[in-house]
């Protein structure tokens, strides 16, 4: 917790500390019953262990780094990751976009290559939309 989220803390308790006096008596019973029973199950507090276990997973990998990989760090990561393979992936669907869109236009190319037409054909405006009938159809 941070110092704002401490200031919040101590705020509030004080807000609900100034209106304590108004409440009813079966109110203040029943809060102190449940108090009671929290502070009951309440578990005792864990003693500081000075030999830590080793660190299995992604931390055993990051255990390397120290201190330098921080929660903070961790969370920049976390959205560096995915942006990162956002561009990856786009910039692997524009060349396999651009891969098909030069296949396309070989193909084309070859037909026109191998066809038997004379030039005066090439040069008509609608052998353009010929083509383009001929692409379709395939």
């Amino acid at each position: 917790m941070n110092t704002d989220d401490i200031n919040l803390a101590y705020k509030i308790r004080h807000a609900l500390n100034e209106q304590l006096d108004t409440l009813p008596a079966s109110t203040t019973d029943r809060l102190a019953a449940a108090r009671a029973a929290a502070l009951a199950r309440k578990k005792a507090d864990a003693p500081v262990e000075y030999f830590k276990p080793a660190p299995s997973g992604w931390r055993q990998m990051l255990a390397g780094f120290g201190n330098v990989v921080t929660g903070q760090a961790m969370s920049r990561l976390a959205v560096a990751v995915p942006i990162l393979a956002l561009v990856i992936g786009m910039g692997g669907v524009y060349q396999h976009e651009r891969q098909q869109q030069i296949a396309e236009l070989a193909d084309i190319d070859a037909a026109v290559l191998s066809d038997e037409l004379p030039l005066n054909a090439y040069l008509d405006p609608g052998f353009s939309a010929y083509l383009e009938s001929q692409q379709r159809r395939q």
